[in-house]
């Protein structure tokens, strides 16, 4: 009982663009940490095979001349670990390798797409909050009062941040709070069902025209995917009341799913096809 309102009090509204109660999942601290810790694994991997390739690489060079090698591979690591974040955060999964792994990802609190300017800041923000006390700690020349201080200050800064999400209901770093995101479950499916592909008899009597479809773009696509694949018919019909209004088409509550289903597909159909011209439109509001 204990763990069922434990994962209870981790459900929040999340409301699309087109007023839709999408509920979501929160992932709980033990989750994210999980999920930090399989990319910090794979980061350092990928550090510590491109650091032995040019140790092999440049061998016999003497230790002045390595000297604006190793500045060099400083930015490099600076710029794998926050590349590799952004990088796939911002890609349509909206998840790195870890989170995939643990079954998370990263979605805007405020019900919209994921913006490359939210993915940024959350994670050039982990550099003040994990990187920058922890590359302190690294920094010690020695065991005087002053090493000792400078691991002390950095130890409590990382770990005053890295606590941080166990001290707010929705579980949130520093940086989700500056770029309005947060962090949901989003278990992966086994078999994952082509929508576009569905075979509905009554999805077949409706068609659209071009200005139709025209109403909306990639982002609204991946919305109408997302409330089709859970399948709830409350949402399914909200969705189509909205949509119907937009385009001009009577929608009858019953026939909400077939619509959605048969709008889907032709959407789907003639961003694929406007994506070969260069010219798809990316959401509503696009023109």
């Amino acid at each position: 009982m204990a763990t069922a309102r434990a994962s209870l009090t981790l459900i929040r509204p999340l409301i699309t663009p087109e007023g839709v109660d999408l509920r979501v999942k929160l992932a709980d601290a033990g989750t994210r940490a999980a999920a930090f810790l399989l990319d910090v694994v794979i980061i350092v991997a990928a550090a510590i095979a491109v650091t032995l390739v040019v140790i092999f690489g440049l061998g016999g060079l003497g230790v002045k001349e390595a000297e604006p090698l190793f500045i060099v591979w400083i930015i490099f690591i600076f710029l794998l670990r926050n590349v590799y974040f952004i990088a796939f955060e911002a890609g349509r999964r909206a998840a790195t390798p870890g989170k995939r792994i643990v079954g998370v990802r990263v979605a805007s609190r405020s019900g919209a797409g994921l913006t490359i300017d939210q993915v940024i800041a959350r994670n050039l923000m982990r550099e003040i909050e994990v990187f920058l006390p922890l590359s302190i700690i690294a920094a010690r020349g020695g065991t005087g009062v002053a090493d000792t201080l400078s691991t002390i200050f950095g130890l409590v800064w990382a770990l005053l941040f890295s606590l941080f999400l166990l001290f707010n209901r929705d579980r949130l770093r520093i940086g989700d709070l500056l770029a309005g995101t947060w962090v949901v479950e989003a278990p992966k499916l086994k078999l994952v069902e082509d929508l576009a592909q569905r075979q509905d008899p009554v999805a077949k009597r409706f068609h659209f025209s071009p200005a139709q479809l025209d109403a909306y773009g990639i982002a609204e696509l991946h919305k109408l995917e997302e409330v089709l694949r859970r399948d709830d018919y409350f949402a399914m019909k909200a969705v189509a009341e909205t949509i119907g209004g937009k385009i001009g088409a009577k929608v009858e509550p019953i026939d909400s799913k077939a619509f959605l289903t048969a709008y889907y597909g032709e959407l789907r159909a003639q961003l694929e096809r406007k994506l070969l011209l260069g010219n798809r439109k990316a959401d509503k509001h696009a023109r």
